[in-house]
């Protein structure tokens, strides 16, 4: 199996020996700080949006507890990752998994690889199509930043909005043959949830000096019908929060020092927690109990005053332009998965041309006409993204511990696997089971 997540343009087997791996990564090519602001940006995606319902699920001690907890977690299992990478001889996910578990291990990371990215990027554009251009739930119409300023016109319907956005923001981008390629970006996309957060913070500060905000609760509040198991339907959340196992390969391999990954992923970690912390408690504090599953629509409504529907439409313009900046990081490692199920025996993809082109191009036209002709389908990837996620970021590197291939695994290694996969299990069970009676 190849390296195909590094974006290097040699060749390399899944068997190749440790020096050779050495001499084919372009190594020096990243710094601490660019894997940081990679790791931030796949983390802090769309997952902010559902943070401060999470926060008013939970309760705000709970809540960072939770984030504080799950951060842990995840430290953890990608310390199992690049603990068995530095001792095997595989440098992708799948190819680790393959080293453990056959063919069948590298299919599964593979598969759910696939499955999250797609709904991911899907949900990418089905969020920036909704800021742009409005949507319509439950017989209400939304307009969008666009009609708002516009007007309804048939330019900025939602099938000509985002095929722009694709064209002349999105591609320039997936272009790019190495990770490393994005860490400017990834700044920028940063920067904007930075913003986002900002506003909403001062939002929520200005609605306290005026006495304009709610009580919130500090402890979870078991009333109207709300049960201890729907406290469980929060961790999916988070963990799809903070999941960025599949980027850890591709960005590691691109480090002058891949021992400096540990550090960056803490850096990212604590950075990303700060993020979550604030937008739940701070969107918590501003819209109370009112606030909706997605942040974004309790800014979708008419202010009083041109200053307010200013601040409303910087805020939904920021957070759409973060997630534009988000996708390529996304869809770079769907890609390399994509081309290494299908393409395990060709050259490197970002070596051979014409195959990355083809790759790129119609996994964005596949992503652009799903979420035009589907613009509902958010329900069924967050359903099945909080599986996949769950996998990759807990289960599989459990797995990897207990298998033990090359007999390093500790007493605490085998007992925090276990525990950790355990954990997993349950609340995953849990979240779907409840989402399920919830449904029906």
């Amino acid at each position: 199996m190849k390296e195909t997540e590094t974006g290097s343009s040699d060749l390399t087997p899944l068997l190749a020996d440790a020096d050779s791996l050495e001499n084919q990564s372009p190594r020096g090519l990243a710094s601490v700080s660019g894997a940081v602001f990679n790791i931030c940006t796949t983390m802090v995606g769309a997952g902010i949006m559902s943070i401060p319902a999470t926060v008013k699920v939970l309760g705000i001690i709970p809540g960072f507890a939770v984030m504080f907890m799950i951060a842990v977690l995840v430290d953890i299992t990608v310390e199992f990752l690049l603990r068995y990478t530095q001792s095997g001889k595989s440098t992708t996910y799948a190819g680790l998994m393959a080293e453990s578990f056959g063919s069948l291990g590298s299919l599964a990371v593979q598969i759910c690889v696939m499955v999250t990215n797609l709904g991911c990027l899907i949900i990418y554009l089905i969020i920036i199509g909704d800021v742009l251009c409005g949507n319509e739930s439950g017989g209400t119409l939304h307009l969008g930043v666009l009609q708002e300023w516009f007007g309804i016109q048939w330019w900025n319907s939602r099938a000509y909005v985002i095929l722009f956005v694709v064209l002349f923001v999105m591609l320039p981008l997936v272009f790019l043959p190495h990770m490393n390629s994005l860490r400017h970006s990834s700044a920028i996309s940063i920067l904007l949830a930075v913003v986002f957060i900002a506003i909403s913070s001062a939002m929520a500060i200005y609605a306290f000096w005026k006495g304009k905000t709610q009580n919130m609760r500090l402890l979870p509040e078991f009333a109207n019908q709300v049960s201890i198991f729907d406290l469980f339907t929060t961790v999916p959340v988070l963990v799809t929060g903070f999941g960025f196992h599949v980027n850890i390969h591709p960005i590691r391999s691109e480090l002058s020092r891949p021992s400096d990954m540990s550090y960056a992923v803490r850096i990212s970690l604590a950075i990303s927690i700060a993020i979550y912390f604030s937008i739940g408690f701070f969107g918590y504090m501003l819209f109370g109990e009112s606030i909706m599953s997605d942040i974004l629509v309790n800014f979708d409504q008419n202010s009083d005053s041109a200053i307010g529907q200013l601040v409303n439409n910087t805020v939904r313009l920021s957070y759409a332009m973060h997630l534009a900046l988000v996708f390529p990081v996304i869809n770079f490692s769907l890609r390399t998965n994509i081309d290494e199920l299908l393409f395990a025996k060709k050259p490197v993809l970002a070596k051979d041309k014409s195959r990355f082109t083809i790759l790129t191009c119609l996994l964005l036209a596949l992503t652009y006409t799903i979420a035009i002709v589907i613009p509902n389908i958010w329900y069924f990837f967050q359903f099945l993204g909080s599986t996949t996620v769950v996998c990759l970021s807990f289960i599989f590197p459990g797995a990897i511990v207990l298998r033990d291939v090359h007999g390093i695994s500790r007493r605490k290694d085998t007992v925090m696997a276990i525990l950790v996969i355990i954990m997993a299990i349950l609340t995953s069970m849990i979240a779907i089971a409840t989402n399920l009676w919830t449904v029906g």
